[in-house]
């Protein structure tokens, strides 16, 4: 069962994912990065390009998923580097930091809100995440072009594109394309006939969001939905 809840961390979400015998469901690309604790392990999920299907047994999950741009700052590592891929959180930091946060979360009363606490006290140590991130995440969610962002927030496109693969791991275009796919689900799961879904997240035509689920997501639209 997944459960999820604000996070005292400007942006982020909490949440745990407890096993239900119904199998692993796919994580969807959404244009973030998240620190995870399972089975005594602390790993990072770096931002998506595709589906991602959690291989083996079901298994509970406690995570952190930090708002679009934000995890690099705290991690120290570009998005680009851990693109597509789960890594162990030793792999970035010191061995002997990373045994002092498990011995902490595993004995803690809610490994979920521990993360938080490691999350929040590494944000007070590290420099605040850049504005412009969050404002061209704002706009791109909006459905305002990559140039029309870029002209508004005052930035040559190239240095946006730089800036984008540090903070998101993929460029501007990819990023709004990611936003535009789980708009299209939002509004899908109201209730909204597919093609008028498909011209308010921003599409040309229902043919264009279904090729566009397809690509992300790895199944058509009536089966992505039907699982959930």
């Amino acid at each position: 069962m997944y459960a999820e809840r604000a996070s005292r961390l400007t942006g982020a979400v909490v949440w745990t994912n407890t096993p239900t015998g119904a199998g692993g469901r796919a994580v969807l690309p959404d244009g973030c990065m998240d620190l995870l604790w399972s089975e005594g392990r602390l790993l990072v999920a770096g931002p998506d390009t595709r589906s991602y299907a959690p291989e083996g047994p079901e298994r509970s999950w406690a995570g952190i998923r930090f708002f679009p741009g934000t995890a690099p700052a705290l991690l120290g590592v570009p998005a680009y580097e851990l693109r597509d891929l789960r890594v162990e959180l030793a792999d970035l930091w010191p061995a002997a930091r990373v045994r002092r946060l498990c011995g902490r979360i595993e004995a803690a009363a809610d490994p979920a809100t521990a993360l938080e606490d490691i999350a929040l006290d590494t944000a007070a140590r590290v420099a605040a995440p850049d504005p412009l991130l969050y404002r061209l995440v704002e706009r791109l969610d909006q459905g305002c072009p990559v140039s029309g962002a870029a002209a508004e927030l005052g930035i040559a496109a190239r240095t946006l594109h730089r800036r984008s693969l540090h903070a998101f791991g993929y460029g501007p275009k990819t990023l709004a394309r990611i936003l535009r796919l789980r708009r299209a689900l939002a509004l899908a799961r109201a209730g909204l006939p597919y093609a008028e879904t498909a011209i308010r997240a921003g599409y040309a035509d229902q043919p264009h969001l279904a090729r566009d689920v397809r690509e992300l997501a790895g199944v058509p639209l009536g089966e992505l939905l039907g699982g959930g």
